[in-house]
């Protein structure tokens, strides 16, 4: 209707898949490319998907024209065979006779035909379109096909063309033999904001257009944005926004027409996939758990050692002193006289050096308990002791000898200073001063 008006030979944005139209750009030539060397030059069975509408089925019609003329291609665009069909399929594709029912004796006839083509130096490419459709049982079938091979090549080379679901499908336990066998795979993505413009003309072009850009920047930019890049949706908003500017007498596509092809079409948003849904693996949600579990560990690793830490700072220190050491009784020697107070005689450094607390790692018994209890009184007691010293101990009997004496009611003469010198300084000392006159030791 729009061809005369726009100066074109043809529609330029049918949805059927016209190989002349077929768009290069956005990584379509490369994977065309890919696809031709691993099927000619490898082995094993090749995957390519993509979203609905991304360009499959336009891909696997340019992949047969590609192909060398010493390749046969079996393109099956039925997925909903069964498994003792697939082969009665290929067998139709091939142009034999299939004089027996019987799968066995099929699946014989085949392998004998591939042979003589491989022998004649030709090879066989089956070619299997909405393969993500195909029952579980035939894409079994599939990998059984896939065994048939000479004793250095592979007699028929599969490639597999699906959506999404075809991937999701493959990670399931039971499809693990066939995703071993898939030695290339490949994803047609959607087309970015800059590709859908440089498709738009491309098309255009190949259909004989030769004027200046049809569609300015506001009306792309609404038509990438509602088709998400996929371009069966390109092509529907495309011819839609060229028949809305011949109806109105227009030769250039503005924000307007293509807002009326936008209103005219009903476009579901795509289903993003997660790393939790159902496209992961089993090993990736197993990994991202373990990450989960992982992290919960640390964190709660590092509240237990906060939590002991402020345990161990908020209990009370327990310090455990040595005992007093037992009174012992003054030599018969050395008499006590009753006498004035005598002044407390004044201790050393390191004996007013009281023993460092000793925090106790297990809060779990109070204070009295842990002082009644055996090892730490152990401990601690040797160390006091050697600090302290013999002299300590003499200058303790001597207080309590002294401190009693005040107790008591009947006044005592003061202590001689023999007495006093033999628990500072030693036997030796006491004799010296037994010699002084007592005048002398008074003073």
């Amino acid at each position: 209707m729009y061809l005369s008006h726009f100066g074109l030979n043809e529609a330029p944005y049918r949805i059927t898949p016209h190989t002349d139209f077929f768009f290069a750009g956005a990584n379509r030539g490369a994977t065309l490319e890919a696809l031709l060397y691993a099927i000619t030059y490898d082995e094993g069975i090749v995957k390519v998907t993509g979203e609905v509408g991304s360009g499959k089925t336009m891909l696997c019609r340019v992949l047969i024209e590609r192909l060398p003329t010493e390749v046969e291609t079996v393109y099956l665009s039925n997925p909903s065979l069964a498994r003792d069909e697939i082969v009665l399929a290929i067998l139709d594709d091939l142009k034999l006779p299939a004089a027996e029912q019987r799968p066995a004796l099929l699946l014989r006839a085949l392998q004998d035909h591939l042979i003589a083509l491989y022998a004649a130096g030709k090879r066989v490419v089956l070619l299997i379109d909405e393969a993500h459709a195909m029952p579980a049982e035939t894409l079994e079938e599939i990998r059984l096909l896939s065994n048939l091979e000479s004793n250095r090549h592979k007699l028929l080379q599969i490639a597999l063309f699906g959506q999404q679901e075809l991937d999701e499908h493959l990670l399931t336990l039971r499809m693990r033999p066939l995703r071993e066998r898939v030695t290339h795979s490949f994803r047609l993505e959607p087309l970015v904001h800059a590709d859908v413009g440089q498709y738009l003309m491309f098309r255009l072009r190949q259909a004989g257009y030769k004027g200046p850009d049809l569609f300015d920047r506001d009306a792309l930019k609404l038509i990438a944005q509602t088709s998400e890049g996929l371009t069966r949706r390109v092509n529907i908003l495309a011819d839609k926004a060229l028949l809305s500017a011949y109806m109105e007498g227009e030769h250039g596509i503005t924000r307007k027409h293509a807002l009326a092809a936008i209103n005219d079409s009903e476009f579901a948003p795509l289903q993003k996939r997660h790393a939790f849904g159902s496209g992961a693996s089993r090993w990736q949600r197993a990994g991202y758990w373990a990450a989960g579990g992982a992290a919960a560990a640390l964190l709660l690793g590092g509240g237990m050692f906060a939590g002991a830490q402020l345990s161990r700072s908020s209990a009370p220190a327990l310090s455990v002193a040595a005992p007093a050491a037992a009174p012992v009784a003054l030599a018969p020697s050395v008499p006590v006289v009753p006498s004035v107070t005598v002044p407390a005689l004044e201790q050393p450094a390191a004996a007013a050096r009281q023993p460092m607390p000793i925090p106790m790692p297990v809060p779990r018994f109070s204070a009295s308990a842990a002082a009644s209890q055996e090892p730490p009184l152990k401990f601690v007691q040797p160390a006091v002791a050697t600090v302290t010293g013999a002299r300590n101990e003499a200058r303790l009997v001597t207080r309590s000898t002294v401190q009693s004496q005040e107790k008591s009611s009947t006044p005592r003469r003061p202590a001689p200073r023999a007495a006093l010198q033999a628990a500072e300084f030693g036997d030796a000392a006491a004799d010296a001063a037994q010699n002084q006159p007592l005048s002398e030791q008074r003073h």
